[in-house]
């Protein structure tokens, strides 16, 4: 599997590029900004991108969602629970001084437990509400890789000050989803360094408090 992260934006947000080695079709995660680049670094790797998915819907996670739509003709794929988002992400930004695009709406929801192929590789949807009601991370299936957006960090756990963020419903998601995970499993979050689950389960402050 192609697997390439792209930081975008002024958060240094961590946008993947996965792509099909053999069918050359891919998916973009999280372009949150820097829509030129990513879509720069699509091409120079000769993909087809069908799908775009958003882990959760801050703005910072999908500012770069029209522009990358447009170039590719891409479907977009968000859970439910954080489609309000979208339109709200260029007034969300404006509050800590920053400009975004508001995001077209998706094609198609994300549920918890579905499968999202592109060429012959997949990847497993986990629903993990508590940074946002929405919340999802993307486990690759045979690739020992999850991408956990903002609700699992290397030694930390997203943000849960914000309105509809839940303290208890993140703990609760990361060790009902992604502590049962193998401690091999690379964690790739939204931000910041990567780690393993089993880093996490036992340095993790917050998750052995």
């Amino acid at each position: 599997m192609i697997f390439e992260i792209v930081v975008v934006g002024p958060l240094g947000v961590n946008c993947f590029i996965l792509g099909c080695e053999e069918t050359r079709e891919g998916v973009v995660v999280d372009p949150g900004a820097d829509a030129g680049r990513v879509i720069d670094r699509v091409r120079a790797l000769g993909l087809s991108v069908r799908t775009v998915i958003n882990t959760h819907g801050h703005f910072d996670h999908v500012g770069g969602n029209k522009e990358v739509l447009e170039a590719t003709g891409a479907r977009l794929m968000i859970h439910r629970d954080d489609t309000y988002f979208l339109s709200r992400a260029a007034e969300v930004a404006a509050n800590y001084g920053l400009t975004t695009e508001n995001s077209p709406p998706p094609d198609e929801l994300l549920e918890d437990g579905m499968t999202v192929t592109f060429g012959k590789c997949s990847m497993k949807v986990l629903h993990t509400p508590g940074h946002t009601p929405g919340g999802c991370c993307l486990l690759l299936e045979g690739e020992g890789k999850v991408i956990t957006g903002d609700t699992l960090f290397a030694e930390s756990v997203g943000r849960t000050d914000f309105p509809g963020s839940s303290h208890e419903a993140l703990i609760s998601s990361i060790h009902s989803k992604l502590l049962p995970l193998p401690d091999e499993t690379q964690v790739y979050p939204g931000h910041g360094e990567s780690s393993t689950i089993g880093r996490e389960r036992r340095y993790n402050p917050y998750l052995n408090g």
